[in-house]
């Protein structure tokens, strides 16, 4: 199994990161602002990328997976790309010298592709997206993401 892994600090409280991992709208301020969710034992969480004229590029479905602390969340992806179906994101909160560190994973992917490093990239472009959001009130989610290739 291969895994994608991030490490960033955030001059923010691990409060501020938890609700933007782990809720709708925290979300929608950083990933893609296409965001929806529906209650249950678990959230299902369903994501839209649209490009800049709204059409779409990709739907993603998640079930959000929450810890007992605000130190760990878990996604675990049921439909998108074929690629990610059975991987998690995992979000890993610690603070340490005035930061919350956020060590993010993408796990399991069954095998690295090309498509993986796409993903990595993005990925990196998002959590970038995230800690501007939680340092400063606004990130910039898809369709306002930074473009990486024209797969995007």
């Amino acid at each position: 199994m291969v895994d994608i892994i991030h490490r960033i600090g955030i001059r923010a409280p691990i409060g501020d990161v938890f609700q933007a991992i782990s809720s709708v709208a925290g979300i929608a301020g950083w990933w893609t602002r296409e965001m929806s969710a529906s209650a249950g034992p678990e959230v299902a969480m369903s994501a839209r990328f649209i490009d800049q004229d709204g059409r779409e590029l990709g739907k993603i479905c998640v079930d959000l997976v929450m810890s007992e602390t605000e130190h760990s969340v878990r996604w675990r992806f049921t439909e998108g790309p074929e690629e990610w179906i059975g991987t998690e994101a995992t979000f890993e909160l610690s603070r340490q010298d005035g930061y919350t560190i956020l060590l993010f994973g993408h796990r399991n992917w069954r095998e690295t592709v090309e498509f993986t490093a796409h993903c990595s990239m993005k990925w990196a472009v998002f959590l970038l997206s995230l800690r501007a959001l939680a340092e400063t009130g606004k990130g910039s989610p898809s369709p306002q993401d930074t473009k990486i290739d024209n797969w995007n």
